[in-house]
């Protein structure tokens, strides 16, 4: 169930992928980020989809990433966390300043997630640069405002989460997932295999 899906999204370095290995780690089915696997894939075969190539290219295969990964979700009970969704394509394409095109607002209109979304603020103090991300920090800034206005754009509700420990993170998503089947901390789902983005 759509419902059943629940998207973390923001800018890059805001500590999304922290929250998402610690969720993972108790217990909850976890999407990882499309773009920084499909970089390091890029990178080690000398492809052009890639942020810094060919972004066109890039945001189509992240598109049919992410819908691949919405389709695999299904096979799981329970709530599934998912590092972006394809909103955020939307978003990317506002970043970029062209046009979204028919078929990205198609797929997000489509491919539904839980209407309650959590955003990672910019955080300067943990915002880091490394090998798969080279924007500085005031694009990342750009990048949180353009997920703001696709996932608004879209119809969900938009959560911001502290400038806090992923503890306290963690405790601020269980606190606000009851109607996704909201579990006490500590106490994963039986069963719950690692969900990726690739088999």
């Amino acid at each position: 169930m759509s419902s059943q899906y629940i998207v973390i999204t923001g800018g890059p370095g805001a500590g999304k992928t922290t929250l998402i290995d610690s969720l993972r780690r108790a217990g909850y089915a976890c999407v990882d980020e499309a773009g920084r696997q499909i970089i390091q894939d890029q990178l080690s075969i000398g492809g052009q989809a890639l942020h810094t190539g060919d972004s066109r290219l890039f945001a189509e295969v992240m598109l049919s990433w992410e819908i691949r990964s919405y389709r695999q979700a299904s096979q799981h009970p329970g709530p599934v966390f998912f590092d972006r969704g394809i909103p955020d394509l939307v978003g990317y394409h506002l970043l970029l300043g062209q046009p979204v095109p028919a078929h990205v607002t198609a797929a997000a209109q489509l491919f539904r997630y839980h209407q309650r979304v959590f955003i990672a603020p910019p955080w300067p103090q943990i915002y880091t640069t490394d090998s798969e991300r080279h924007q500085d920090f005031a694009e990342a800034v750009r990048t949180h405002d353009a997920m703001v206005a696709a996932y608004t754009q879209h119809g969900y509700k938009l959560s911001t989460l502290p400038h806090s420990d992923v503890a306290s993170r963690v405790t601020f998503l269980q606190h606000h997932i009851s109607a996704t089947g909201r579990r006490s901390p500590g106490s994963p789902r039986p069963g719950c295999p690692e969900l990726r983005d690739a088999s």
